[in-house]
C-alpha cells in the first residue's frame, strides 16, 4: 500500500480543470507534496463548482477536460513521483435531467433496469400514488403551470417537460394522449393509404395497446422503436411536423388562462414523477436525499449491481495505477457502511482508503473497518482546541450572556436545533420511518395498539436524542459500542416523553435487535431494515441541527463552531491532546490530518486569529462594547426588530477579526464577500430568516449594516477603532498559524493542505473558500525562498519575520516540514509518539512532542498563548522564553533544525531560548548514538 507523505486538496471546477492542475504539478512536487487529493472528477451537472452532483460515474467530467486532459495530468504527476487520492461519492447523484440513470427510471418506471438504482420508496405516501416526488419548482405547482413556466417540448430524444434548465422525459404511454389530441387535423392532410398515415397509426397502436402488457427489455425496445419511428416521421413529413408543433403550442397553454393548461396538467399526472414546489420535499418526500438537498438523490449502493456500476471506473483507475487511494464521502449516509467498506476493500485491494466521518468527543471509529482512518475532522478539532485558553471559558460565557441575553445551556440548544430540523426539513423522512414501523409492529399483539402518531413522535425524539452521528448495526448484529449509544438515546427520550414509554420500549427492542423467540427470517429482515433505515437519518439530523444551524446561532466563541466540533467544550488541554495523538498512533496511524477542508466553516488562519481572543476576554469585551456603540446608527428597525440583533452582530465582529485582510487593496472585495456571507450565515442560523422562509428585510438590513461599517473613510469611526485591535490580534494569529502548521506536519497521520493555504488565507465557508488560487505567485516565492536559503538562511529568516504578513513565512515553514517528511518517511509513517512538557515560567505556552523510529528522532516545538509572553509586534524568540526549558529525548547529541538550518546540542534541560533562538517554531531531527 502506498501511504501518502502529504496530500494537497484540489477543488476542480470548470475554471480549474485537468490542464490547469497539470501546470502546478512541478510546484506541488517542489513544495513537498506526495499525492494530489482531488475533489470528485466524474461527470457532474453542467457548471458544477464542486463535483458532488455527479450525473455519470462511468466517465470523467468533460468540463474538466475529460480523459484527453486527464491522461497528460496523471502522466505528469507520475513523472514527478506524485500519487493520486480520489474523493468518491457513493451515497448520491444529482437529481437532474442530465442523470441518464434517473431519467430512464422516470421514463420507463418499473421497466427501467435502474428502477432499484435509487433510494426511492415507491410505496411511500399515498398522496404520491406510486410516483417519485420531484420537488424542483420555485413556486406552487399550479402557479408555475399557469404562468407557462412548465413547458412541453419535442426533439430527437422524444417528448419532455421542461422547467427552466430542468428537463424530464415523458413516459411513452403519454405519446398516445398527445398524438390523439385533435388528430383529425392531421387526418385531413393524409391519405389513409399514405405511408406516413400508416406509421402514425402504428405508433398510436404501439403506445396505446401493444406496449401495455409488455415488461422489461421488451417494453423498452418497443417504446424506443415507437419513439424512433415518430422522430423519422417528424423529420420527413411537413404535415406531421406542423401537427406536433401546433399540439405543443396548445398543450403549453396561455398564461392567465388557467383552463388552457388542463391538457398539460393531465399529461403530467400520468408520469412516474410528480413535479412540486421545492418546499414540499421536506414533508412528502419519498426518496432519500443527501442531507436536505432536494437536488441530490441517494443511491442503493448496498445493491451489488449498483455498487459495480457506480464503482467500475474507480476500480479500473485503481487497477491501472491512475488512482492510489480513495476518500469516501459521507460514509454515514450508506445503508450498511461496514459492508460497503468491506466490498470496497475487496474491489480496490491494497489501496489507501479514508472516510469522511465526524466523531464526537469520546467516540472512536468502528475498529473493524478495513480503512486507514478518517479524512481529518477529528485532528482538525484537536489541533484547534489546544490554542483555545480553557480557563477563560466562564469569562466568554459571561460576555456572551451579557451581550445577547442567551442563557440556554448548550446541550439544550443542541436538542432545540435538532428538533427544529426534525420538524421542518426531515418531516417526510420521519413520517416514512413511522409508517414502516407501524406496518411491521401490527404483526405483533404488543404493537397493534400503538398509533402512527405515537410511533412518529417517539421516533423523532429518539433521533433527536442520539448522541453521535451514526451507529452501524447490520445483519451481523449490533456492537456493544453502538448498543450503549442506543440505550443512551432511549433513556433521554423516556425523560422527554414518558407518556410514550410503550412506543419507546418497542423502538428500543427493534434498535437493540432484541428478537423475541424464533422470529421468522422475513420478520427479522423487517426489524433490521427499520434499524438500518433509521441509522441513515441520525447523521443528517445531527449535521443539519449542529453544523448548519447551531454553529451559526450559538456564537459564544465561533472558532470552536467547526465541522466535527463541540463548541460547548471550550478547547482542549495539552494532556488531552497528547492522549489523543497517542491513541491515533496506535489505532489509525495513517489517517489524514487536516486543518482546512472544502467544508470547514472558516479557514485555519481565521481560526488561528480567533483563538488569540480566548486569551484576552477583558480587552475583547471592552472592544465589542465600544464597536456596538459606534455602529448603533447603522442599524435599522424592521417590524419592531433591530437589525442585526445582538447575536448576529457579535457573530459579525468575531468574523471580521478573523477574516479581515492584511492588504488594504482587498477591502472592496472583502466587503462584497462579507455581504454574501452574512446572508448565508443568518439563513443557516434559521432565527430571523432561513432557506425555507427567507426574510429579505432582515437580510437586506444586515447586509446594509455590514457594508456601512466596512466602508473606508474618515467618517468611519468603527474602522479607526477596529483596525488597531484587529491588527494586533492578527499579528499574534500569525504565530498560532505557524504553530498549527508544524504540529499538523509532524503528528501521526498524513498531513493535508487545502488548496492555496500554504500562504495566508482568510476564507469563510464555501463558496468563499473556492476562490481562485494564484499559483504563479506561490511558485515564484517558493523558488526565491529556496535560493535565498542556500546563500543566507539567517538573512532569510529575519526577512520572513519582518515581512510575516505577506505569507512567505507560512510557505517556508510548510516547505521545511514537508521536506523533513520526505527525507524521513519511515520515521513519520511508523514513529511512535512521546509527549514533551516544558518547565519554567512559560511552560504553558509550549506544545512539544517527539517521535521515534529506531534511532531516528524528530521533535516538534510550537508556541501558543503568546499575548502574556510578548508585547505586540515582538517576536516570540530568544529571551522571551526566560527560564523555560525542554528536555530533549533519546541519546541524540546534535539536532538539526529543519527550519533554521541550525545545529542544536542537547543538554539535560535545553533552554527554549536556545531552541527558539531565531525562529518561533522548530522541527528538530536527530539520530541517536548506537
Amino acid at each position: 500500500m502506498r501511504i501518502p507523505t502529504a496530500t494537497y486538496r484540489i477543488q476542480f471546477n470548470p475554471e480549474f480543470g485537468f490542464a490547469a492542475a497539470q501546470s502546478i504539478v512541478d510546484y506541488l512536487k517542489n513544495l513537498g507534496i506526495s499525492d494530489i487529493y482531488a475533489s470528485p472528477i466524474f461527470k457532474a451537472r453542467r457548471g458544477s463548482t464542486h463535483g458532488y452532483d455527479v450525473v455519470d460515474p462511468t466517465q470523467l467530467n468533460p468540463e474538466l477536460g475529460g480523459q484527453e486532459a486527464f491522461q497528460p495530468l496523471i502522466d505528469t504527476a507520475h513523472h514527478h513521483g506524485l500519487g493520486w487520492l480520489q474523493d468518491i461519492v457513493p451515497n448520491h447523484m444529482a437529481y437532474d435531467g442530465q442523470n441518464r440513470y434517473l431519467m430512464d427510471v422516470m421514463e420507463y418506471g418499473p421497466n427501467s433496469p435502474y428502477f432499484d438504482f435509487f433510494d426511492i420508496e415507491w410505496e411511500g405516501p399515498e398522496e404520491l400514488g406510486g410516483k417519485v416526488l420531484a420537488p424542483m419548482l420555485g413556486d406552487f405547482y399550479d402557479r408555475c403551470l399557469e404562468r407557462g413556466e412548465i413547458q412541453l417540448s419535442y426533439d430527437e430524444s422524444g417528448l419532455s417537460v421542461n422547467y427552466y434548465g430542468l428537463q424530464f422525459p415523458l413516459r411513452v404511454e403519454s405519446y398516445g394522449r398527445f398524438l390523439s389530441y385533435q388528430s383529425g387535423r392531421l387526418a385531413q392532410h393524409l391519405d389513409k393509404r399514405d405511408r406516413t398515415f400508416i406509421k402514425i397509426s402504428g405508433i398510436l397502436y404501439l403506445v396505446k395497446n401493444a406496449i401495455v402488457d409488455l415488461q422489461g427489455r421488451e417494453y423498452r425496445d418497443q417504446a424506443q422503436f415507437a419513439k424512433g419511428l415518430l422522430w423519422d416521421v417528424y423529420q420527413d413529413s411537413d404535415e406531421v411536423r406542423e401537427f406536433i408543433d401546433q399540439n405543443l403550442v396548445i398543450f403549453n397553454g396561455t398564461p392567465d388562462q388557467p383552463s388552457s393548461f388542463d391538457l398539460l396538467d393531465e399529461l403530467l399526472s400520468e408520469q412516474f414523477y410528480r413535479l412540486s414546489f421545492w418546499k414540499v420535499g421536506a414533508e412528502e418526500l419519498n426518496y432519500r436525499r443527501f442531507f436536505t438537498v432536494n437536488e441530490l438523490i441517494c443511491l442503493k449502493v448496498d445493491n451489488e449491481d449498483v455498487f459495480d456500476q457506480t464503482h467500475d471506473l474507480i476500480c479500473q483507475m485503481i487497477k491501472g495505477g491512475q488512482f492510489n487511494g480513495v476518500r469516501v464521502d459521507h460514509i454515514d449516509g450508506l445503508y450498511d457502511p461496514t459492508r460497503y467498506l468491506e466490498r470496497l476493500r475487496d474491489r480496490l485491494g491494497d489501496s489507501y482508503i479514508v472516510v469522511e466521518k465526524i466523531l464526537e468527543l469520546e467516540e472512536t471509529l468502528p475498529p473493524g473497518w478495513p480503512i486507514e482512518g478518517t479524512s481529518g475532522y477529528d485532528s482538525l478539532i484537536q489541533l484547534n482546541g489546544i490554542f483555545c485558553q480553557q480557563e477563560n471559558q466562564d469569562s466568554f460565557s459571561h460576555i456572551y450572556q451579557q451581550l445577547t441575553g442567551e442563557t440556554t445551556p448548550y446541550t439544550e440548544l443542541v436538542r432545540e436545533k435538532k428538533q427544529l430540523i426534525a420538524d421542518t426539513n426531515l418531516v417526510g423522512d420521519i413520517n416514512n420511518l413511522a409508517r414502516f414501523l407501524k406496518r411491521v409492529c401490527q404483526q405483533y399483539r404488543y404493537g397493534r395498539d400503538l398509533t402512527l402518531y405515537g410511533l412518529r413522535t417517539a421516533i423523532e425524539e429518539v433521533l433527536i436524542a442520539f448522541p453521535i452521528y451514526c451507529t452501524y448495526a447490520n445483519e451481523k448484529g449490533i456492537s456493544e459500542r453502538d448498543l450503549a449509544y442506543v440505550q443512551e438515546a432511549i433513556e433521554a427520550a423516556r425523560k422527554r416523553i414518558p407518556q410514550l414509554v410503550n412506543e419507546l420500549n418497542l423502538i428500543e427492542k427493534f434498535l437493540s435487535l432484541n428478537f423475541e423467540g424464533s422470529l421468522p427470517e422475513e420478520e427479522k429482515a423487517q426489524w433490521l431494515h427499520f434499524v438500518m433505515r433509521l441509522q441513515q437519518f441520525t447523521g443528517p439530523l445531527m449535521a443539519k441541527g449542529l453544523e448548519d444551524t447551531l454553529f451559526y446561532s450559538y456564537n459564544r466563541f465561533i472558532s470552536l463552531n467547526e465541522v466535527g466540533g463541540s463548541p460547548g467544550h471550550f478547547g482542549l488541554s495539552v494532556r488531552q491532546f497528547h492522549q489523543r495523538q497517542q491513541q491515533r498512533q496506535q489505532q489509525w496511524p495513517h489517517a489524514i490530518n487536516a486543518t482546512s477542508t472544502h467544508d470547514t466553516k472558516r479557514s485555519e488562519d481565521v481560526r488561528a486569529r480567533l483563538n488569540v481572543l480566548s486569551e484576552l476576554p477583558t480587552e475583547w469585551e471592552t472592544a465589542v462594547n465600544s464597536w456596538r456603540s459606534l455602529n448603533g446608527s447603522h442599524k435599522t428597525v424592521v417590524r419592531d426588530r433591530v437589525v442585526p440583533d445582538a447575536n448576529d452582530e457579535y457573530f459579525l465582529y468575531q468574523t471580521l477579526v478573523g477574516a479581515f485582510p492584511f492588504d488594504d487593496s482587498e477591502l472592496a472585495s472583502f466587503s462584497d464577500r462579507m455581504a454574501d456571507y452574512v446572508v448565508k450565515a443568518v439563513r443557516e442560523a434559521k432565527v430571523h430568516t432561513a432557506w425555507l422562509r427567507p426574510d429579505a428585510d432582515y437580510e437586506d438590513g444586515f447586509v446594509a449594516f455590514t457594508r456601512a461599517i466596512l466602508t473606508p473613510g474618515d467618517s468611519n469611526a468603527f474602522l479607526k477603532a477596529f483596525r488597531p485591535f484587529q491588527q494586533r490580534i492578527a499579528d499574534y494569529g500569525i504565530y498560532n498559524s505557524l504553530a498549527q502548521v508544524v504540529l499538523k506536519l509532524m503528528l501521526p497521520g498524513v498531513p493535508d493542505l487545502y488548496q492555496g493555504q500554504e500562504l495566508w488565507d482568510f476564507s469563510v465557508v464555501d463558496p468563499d473558500n473556492r476562490r481562485p488560487v494564484d499559483y504563479n505567485l506561490r511558485r515564484h516565492w517558493l523558488h526565491e525562498l529556496q535560493h535565498w536559503a542556500e546563500g543566507d538562511r539567517p538573512g532569510l529568516l529575519q526577512n520572513l519575520l519582518e515581512y510575516r504578513r505577506d505569507g512567505r513565512i507560512k510557505l517556508w515553514v510548510t516547505h521545511c516540514g514537508l521536506a523533513a517528511r520526505q527525507a524521513h518517511p519511515e520515521l513519520f509513517e511508523q514513529g511512535d509518539y512521546q509527549p514533551l512538557f516544558a518547565r519554567g515560567t512559560a511552560e504553558d505556552s509550549v506544545v512539544a512532542f517527539a517521535r521515534q523510529q529506531g534511532n531516528q528522532w524528530v521533535v516538534a516545538i510550537a508556541p501558543r498563548f503568546l499575548t502574556q509572553l510578548t508585547a505586540p509586534g515582538d517576536y516570540p524568540i530568544d529571551k522571551v522564553w526566560a527560564d523555560t526549558t525542554l528536555t530533549l529525548p533519546g541519546h541524540v547529541q546534535n539536532w538539526q533544525n529543519w527550519i533554521t538550518g541550525e545545529t542544536v546540542t542537547s543538554t539535560e534541560d535545553t533552554p527554549l531560548s536556545t531552541l527558539l533562538a531565531t525562529f518561533p517554531v522548530a522541527i528538530l531531527i536527530g539520530e541517536a548514538a548506537d
